[in-house]
C-alpha cells in the first residue's frame, strides 16, 4: 500500500456504531492505492509492478492487502498516488446517486447538508456537468467561496439562516427535488423539511453519531421518500464489467480536470493510527488524513 485515507465510515464503527453488520476483529479501511508485488497462480503477470486500487478485499489500513484480481482497479499513468486513492468512497458514491439513483436532470435542484466536506465538494462539481442546481448548506462561510467556485447554485450558512425557508424561496415555494443527508439528527430532519412533496432524501452518513428518528419520519414525512443510501448495496449486485466502468467514468473526469479531489491535510504512518484517528475526527478541517507508506 501507498496511501490508504481515513473517511467518516471508518470511523463510525471504530467508535461502536454498525454492531449488526461488522465482526471484530477486523481491519478497517475501505480504500487505498498500492503496487501489485504477488499474484495467484492464474493470474496474468502483466499485472505485477503496476499501480492499483485494492478493493474489496482486506481492509487497506495495512502494509499489505489481498484482493480478486478481477476486482483490482488500475490506476491511469497520469493520476497521482494520492489522489489515485480518494477515487473511490466518495466519488463513486457521488456518481452513483446522480446517475443511477436520483437520475438527476438538468434544473433539478439537490439540497446537501454538510457541503464542505470532501463528498459535498464533488456534488458541486458534478453540478456543472449534469446541469442541476446545488444548494449547498454549511455551519460558516469557510467554504463559501469555493463551493460557488466548483458549481453551487447557492451556498446557505445553516448558523445564520432558516434553511427550509431559505430553499423554500430559492425554489419559488416548491422545494428540493431530492436532498442528502451526511450528518443525521435534528439536521436530517431539517433537510427533510426543504424538500418538495414525492421527492427525496438520502442519508449517506452520520457526522453527528445521531441517528435520523426513522419512527417519526415514518409518520410526519409521509410525502417524501427517506431512505438510507449504502454503497455496499450496489456492491452486491454489480457485474465486474459495470464495476470497471464506473471507474473508468471518474477517472476521466479526474483527467480532464473535471473533477478535482482536495489535496490531502496529513500523512501519518499506520504505527501513528491513534495520532491519526483523532486527526481525522476533527471538524472543519479541509482534506483527508492518509496513511502513508515510510518510502
Amino acid at each position: 500500500m501507498k496511501f490508504s485515507p481515513i473517511n467518516p465510515s471508518d470511523l463510525i464503527p471504530i467508535r461502536g456504531a454498525y454492531r449488526h453488520r461488522i465482526q471484530l476483529p477486523a481491519i478497517p479501511g475501505y480504500e487505498g492505492v498500492g503496487v501489485v508485488e504477488e499474484i495467484g497462480s492464474s493470474v496474468s503477470c502483466s499485472l505485477l509492478g503496476k499501480r492499483v486500487l485494492p478493493l474489496r478485499g482486506e481492509g487497506t489500513w495495512q502494509q499489505y492487502v489481498r484482493t480478486s484480481a478481477k476486482l483490482a482497479i488500475p490506476v491511469p499513468g497520469d493520476i497521482d498516488n494520492e489522489t489515485a486513492s480518494q477515487t473511490y468512497i466518495n466519488p463513486i458514491t457521488a456518481w452513483l446517486i446522480c446517475t443511477e439513483e436520483l437520475r438527476l436532470k438538468s434544473d433539478d435542484v439537490l439540497v446537501v447538508n454538510a457541503c464542505g466536506s470532501a463528498i459535498g465538494r464533488i456534488f458541486a462539481q458534478l453540478s456543472k456537468l449534469w446541469g442541476y442546481r446545488l444548494i449547498a448548506l454549511v455551519r460558516n462561510d469557510s467554504s463559501t467561496e469555493e463551493l460557488l467556485s466548483l458549481g453551487a447554485w447557492a451556498v446557505l450558512n445553516t448558523s445564520k439562516t432558516p434553511i427550509r425557508e431559505a430553499v423554500k424561496e430559492l425554489t419559488h415555494g416548491i422545494g428540493a427535488n431530492a436532498g442528502i443527508d451526511s450528518i443525521g439528527g435534528v439536521d436530517g430532519h431539517d433537510l427533510i423539511e426543504c424538500v418538495r412533496p414525492n421527492g427525496t432524501v438520502l442519508s449517506i452518513g452520520l457526522l453527528s453519531g445521531v441517528p435520523l428518528n426513522w419512527e417519526q419520519i415514518s409518520r410526519d414525512y409521509r410525502h417524501v421518500t427517506v431512505k438510507p443510501y449504502w454503497l455496499r448495496r450496489w456492491i452486491e449486485g454489480v457485474s465486474d464489467t459495470r464495476w470497471h466502468q464506473v471507474f473508468h467514468e471518474v477517472f476521466t473526469l479526474v483527467q480532464k480536470r473535471q473533477l478535482l479531489i482536495h489535496p490531502a491535510r496529513s500523512r501519518f504512518r499506520l504505527q501513528q493510527y491513534q495520532s491519526a484517528v483523532r486527526e481525522a475526527e476533527l471538524n472543519g478541517r479541509k482534506g483527508k488524513v492518509l496513511f502513508a507508506s515510510d518510502d
